[in-house]
């Protein structure tokens, strides 16, 4: 913030400057009656608008003192040189009142984002560094460098069935975005503990997004949706299983090599109300991957996959040379990895918001 603070104070003066010294010139220079009074004036605006207080007075004053001096010099009448200088007068003070309201809005905005980021915190806290046989690291990268909340969540718990993982992408906007991340992470944290099976706390997570889509009304609850990915690990660490509700699929990482883990049937998103495509056998489709020691799985919203470079070409991790062959010490690596190559792949900017959730087996085995 102090590093643009200044950014913006040395293009303010690079600004006045030229103005103040070109209008000088002009006004001693051009053929008369053209004066260059309009650029003495814009000194002080622009100096209001980029400047501090302080400096927006000095800049006024100077532009009023500039002006009486070059019409005393030029032989100017007393009426003319009253007529300069309330011009430029009454310019320095509207600079000056532009200059208050954006002071004020910038401590608003200022007030803004804290209040944003503890709401972040409350809505979508940090996972803890270890859930039973794992090892967790998390990260969250909004699309807008001034944005601190978004559509994307996950949350990490442990349960008397083993961990339980969530990471989701809420389909609506605005403030109804964030009570939907609010109610599923509020029923992942109160289902996870009860649902006997992954398949069963899908459907009650389905159930409670619906109810919540449903109170908006019918206008918007048909595009109000989350699509989620559940993952459960059972205390030994050995298997995954996994829920893929509409959401790209999670990543395994073991041995240099990485595999997208791909759901066996395409399922709906949450939140619709139409429940999951059920197997063939007529139950609820989970699928089950091994898990071998010291492999991370790798777990990401929409705002990855769909980041873009300058052909339009979309990242894929398993394409990423950052990514392949790679060994990550610990999942925090990962996601750090994962996020710079992002950035590099798109040009630093993002699409959408970028949520990361990586959990490594823990062990005496060297991770990925």
């Amino acid at each position: 913030m102090k590093e643009s603070g200044r950014t913006a104070a040395w293009a303010g003066w690079l600004l006045v400057v030229p103005a103040l010294v070109s209008g000088v010139l002009l006004n001693i220079l051009a053929p008369q009656p053209y004066m260059g009074l309009p650029l003495l004036a814009a000194a002080p605006l622009i100096a209001g608008a980029m400047l501090s207080f302080r400096a927006g007075v000095l800049v006024a004053s100077l532009a009023c003192a500039v002006s009486v001096g070059l019409d005393y010099v030029q032989g100017r009448s007393a009426s003319e040189t009253f007529v300069d200088l309330a011009v430029i007068g009454l310019i320095g003070i509207l600079a000056l009142a532009v200059n208050l309201l954006l002071r004020r809005q910038g401590r608003d905005l200022a007030r803004a984002r804290v209040i944003a980021e503890a709401v972040q915190l409350a809505v979508l806290p940090d996972p803890p560094s270890r859930a039973g046989p794992l090892a967790v690291a998390a990260g969250y990268t909004p699309a807008q460098a001034e944005a601190r909340i978004g559509g994307d969540l996950f949350a990490v718990q442990e349960t008397p069935y083993g961990v339980r993982m969530i990471i989701g992408d809420v389909k609506g906007k605005g403030l109804q975005a964030v009570a939907s991340v609010s109610v599923a992470i509020g029923a992942f944290r109160q289902e996870a503990e009860n649902a006997p099976t992954l398949a069963e706390l899908a459907q009650r997570l389905d159930d409670a997004l619906s109810r919540e889509s449903g109170r908006c009304g019918s206008e918007t609850s048909g595009e109000d949706f989350t699509t989620a990915v559940l993952v459960e690990v059972p205390g030994d660490g050995e298997l995954l299983r996994l829920v893929n509700r509409g959401h790209p699929g999670p990543y395994l990482i073991h041995d240099g090599a990485i595999v997208r883990l791909d759901a066996t049937r395409p399922q709906l998103p949450l939140g619709m109300g139409l429940g999951a495509v059920p197997a063939p056998d007529g139950e609820a489709l989970t699928d089950v991957f091994p898990m071998p020691p010291g492999a991370l799985l790798l777990l990401i919203t929409d705002g990855v996959t769909e980041a873009r470079n300058r052909t339009g070409t979309f990242y894929d991790p398993c394409a990423s040379a950052v990514l392949t062959g790679a060994r990550f010490m610990d999942p925090g690596d990962l996601v750090h990895a994962v996020t710079a190559d992002v950035a590099r792949w798109s040009g630093g900017g993002h699409q959408d918001d970028m949520a990361i959730l990586a959990v490594a087996r823990r062990g005496g085995h060297r991770l990925g």
